[in-house]
């Protein structure tokens, strides 16, 4: 009963995504990827973006991925690879709500939405934190998986890391954010200073 609430709470179907993996072949990593992409963004959509949520979907779809890719007739020699296309597709799905977010903060400091300074400084920090929530929901399912897939989910994390992700690029693409945001700060100053006659 516990997994089935999971389940409606997160808007993820991981008996399905769990289907899906057990029963690809390699030459299906596009498609993994993609299912992954979508069933992780549908999820995000039509919640608040907070760090805490994204951590719940992330999770929720990494076990699922994981439990899925564990009962492959083809793995471990398969394990990778779908690893690999899980995790790419949860990138994707967080690269595209980190642009989303950033989008979202810039029209409202564009149409002069008085966000006090720690309001930005948090929305910031938040987006910058999404590599790191992706991170560490794949260490944690990687810590929790079963003895075949510990040597995947390890080096799939090697090489993310390595090569960074898409969710880390867009991150890093948030300093014109402070730019902006403090220039707004530096223009609501001037605004509300008269100077005195």
């Amino acid at each position: 009963m516990k997994a089935e609430n999971q389940m409606i709470n997160y808007g993820i179907d991981q008996e399905a995504l769990i289907r899906k993996f057990s029963e690809a072949s390699a030459k299906q990593g596009d498609a993994i990827r993609k299912v992954v992409t979508e069933t992780t963004l549908k999820a995000l959509q039509g919640r608040e973006l907070t760090l805490a949520n994204i951590k719940q979907v992330l999770n929720a779809v990494a076990k699922a991925a994981s439990t899925g890719a564990a009962s492959n007739p083809l793995a471990p020699a398969n394990a990778e690879t779908l690893l690999t296309n899980a995790a790419a597709g949860m990138d994707a799905a967080l690269a595209t709500a980190v642009q989303a977010n950033r989008k979202a903060l810039q029209q409202m400091i564009d149409q002069g939405a008085s966000l006090r300074e720690t309001q930005a400084k948090k929305a910031l920090a938040d987006i910058e934190k999404m590599e790191d929530t992706l991170f560490a929901a794949l260490h944690k399912a990687a810590g929790g998986s079963q003895a075949p897939l510990e040597g995947p989910w390890a080096d799939v994390l090697r090489s993310m890391q390595g090569k960074g992700t898409a969710t880390g690029a867009t991150t890093t693409g948030a300093t014109p954010l402070r730019v902006i945001s403090s220039s707004s700060a530096t223009l609501g100053a001037r605004s509300t200073t008269r100077p005195s006659t």
